[in-house]
């Protein structure tokens, strides 16, 4: 089976859209936010067709599936307005969940603010989880929006979530949403940012001797750090910390989103099939054909596949692993006899 770990609600109805247009500005007016509009199965159908086509063409079985995340945009409006945003596109996912429960399996937004305490999500992940049958959470390191305005993800501010997460085993993809800083382009600087900073975070705090169970995902291949692993090394020795492998490793996974054959190349070179989970991004950050394979950028089965892995590391990456972090997602392919 292949499992791919990081997928994202792009494709949303029209009218999603056009009733998050309409929050906003009624935020902006001070006048009452819109009804939600009534979205029909058929349009919810048509909206991840294009989806379920590549997913067959490239052979993956099950996507984990998220709303969409340039569109969580915490930053904007209030904590009313994400409580809304978030809870409508959390359900729009559970959706799709349900049209095509043997394709996607949820994983919800959390509904942060700058400067809101991030105990107020909780509530939220316990409803995903536990009544909407979800798998895991994205946690949004800046909600700020490109500013950097809160405390690092090793405060114990965020151990409120920290210990519902640990309470519903279930882990957290960090993944930032859109910048509103124009220095930081989201996908190209942003993204890749919080990866690497999330990472550092972790290795400069002792996070997982207080929540040994707690696991996170870092995507795109981890953002700067399996090119630069020997800095963190050193920085992990200078700092009197464990080796990133010892005191990192075991609580945090990298995703496969890298999108050329030398950073796949890498990543594994660095980081070993133990660590990686098999994630595309599709449809994502980069949707375009490469023009020197004729292949799709976030086609990145194609570059796992050319590592020429063993038989069991294969089955690690493509699907051991995903359930190994993801267990409530273990066990609802059990239940269905997988």
């Amino acid at each position: 089976m292949i499992i791919d770990c990081h997928g994202h609600y792009t494709t949303v109805p029209a009218a999603h859209t056009a009733w998050r247009d309409g929050q906003l500005a009624a935020f902006g007016a001070g006048t009452a936010t819109p009804r939600y509009p009534v979205i029909s199965d058929d349009e919810v159908r048509e909206s991840v067709q294009g989806q379920l086509d590549l997913m067959a063409e490239r052979g993956i079985d099950l996507t984990v599936f998220s709303p969409r995340a340039s569109a969580m945009a915490h930053h904007f409006g209030d904590e009313t307005v994400s409580a809304e945003w978030t809870r409508a596109c959390n359900d729009l996912v559970h959706r799709v969940t349900r049209l095509y429960p043997d394709k996607f399996a949820g994983v919800c937004q959390l509904p942060q603010s700058p400067g809101v305490p991030i105990g107020h999500s909780v509530g939220e992940l316990r409803r995903c989880v536990e009544e909407l049958g979800f798998v895991g959470c994205n946690l949004n390191p800046d909600p700020s929006g490109g500013h950097w305005t809160g405390p690092p993800l090793t405060d114990r501010s965020w151990y409120p979530l920290y210990e519902a997460m640990s309470e519903l085993d279930v882990p957290a993809m960090v993944h930032v949403s859109a910048s509103v800083n124009p220095s930081f382009h989201a996908t190209g600087a942003h993204y890749l940012n919080a990866d690497t900073t999330a990472f550092m975070q972790f290795l400069q705090a002792d996070l997982f001797t207080d929540f040994p169970g707690l696991r996170f995902v870092i995507p795109h291949g981890g953002g700067a750090v399996p090119y630069h692993w020997g800095r963190y090394r050193g920085l992990a020795d200078m700092l009197g910390r464990l080796e990133p492998d010892q005191g990192v490793l075991p609580n945090v996974f990298f995703d496969t989103c890298v999108y050329h054959q030398p950073g796949i190349n890498l990543l594994f070179e660095v980081i070993g099939t133990g660590s990686i989970l098999f994630g595309s991004e599709t449809l994502g950050a980069v949707r375009g054909i490469d023009s020197r394979t004729g292949h799709h950028f976030d086609d990145t089965r194609r570059y796992v596949d050319a590592l020429g892995l063993s038989e069991e590391d294969s089955a690690k990456v493509f699907e051991g692993n995903a359930r190994r972090v993801y267990p409530r997602l273990d066990r609802a392919l059990r239940a269905r006899g997988l």
